[in-house]
């Protein structure tokens, strides 16, 4: 995991709907980065939307909000519709932005070992640099979480 106080590092991915999303386009504004698993399963689905319900009050205190997971933009466009989702939804099928920010790694489920996504969280001030991580995510309570961070 990438530490608080250092450069968040930038990239460019394709976004939900077509087009690109490139981070340092966010200076400025503050920035909730997360990464996810997977599209429209239970853990995922229910922090996308404590993202959505709480959307206004991370408007209100100047943030973006960026969802990132390896799943195709097809998979993020119906996932984004289902939901009525209000942020963007980035892909990143090799997950080079997910390693690069330490958030793919070695998973275990069902007694079996895989590598994949480490659900997490990081919070990025207005000049790119990160204020906040939460390695290890809860999907229902995460939202609150990092608005918290926002309004303190």
């Amino acid at each position: 995991m990438l530490e608080e106080g250092t450069t968040a590092p930038d990239f460019t991915l394709p976004a939900d709907g077509g087009g690109e999303v490139t981070l340092s386009d966010y200076r400025g504004k503050k920035v909730v980065l997360y990464f996810y698993p997977k599209d429209d399963t239970p853990g995922c689905t229910a922090e996308a939307c404590s993202f959505r319900d709480d959307y206004s009050e991370f408007v209100a205190a100047g943030a973006a909000v960026l969802g990132v997971s390896p799943d195709s933009i097809k998979s993020h466009d119906k996932f984004k519709t289902k939901y009525q989702l209000p942020f963007a939804l980035l892909s990143d099928p090799d997950h080079e932005v997910a390693e690069t920010y330490g958030a793919w790694g070695e998973k275990k489920m069902y007694g079996k070992t895989y590598e994949g996504i480490l659900r997490s969280t990081y919070v990025i001030d207005e000049e790119g640099k990160i204020i906040k991580v939460f390695p290890k995510v809860k999907p229902k309570e995460h939202s609150q979480e990092v608005l918290a961070v926002l309004k303190a």
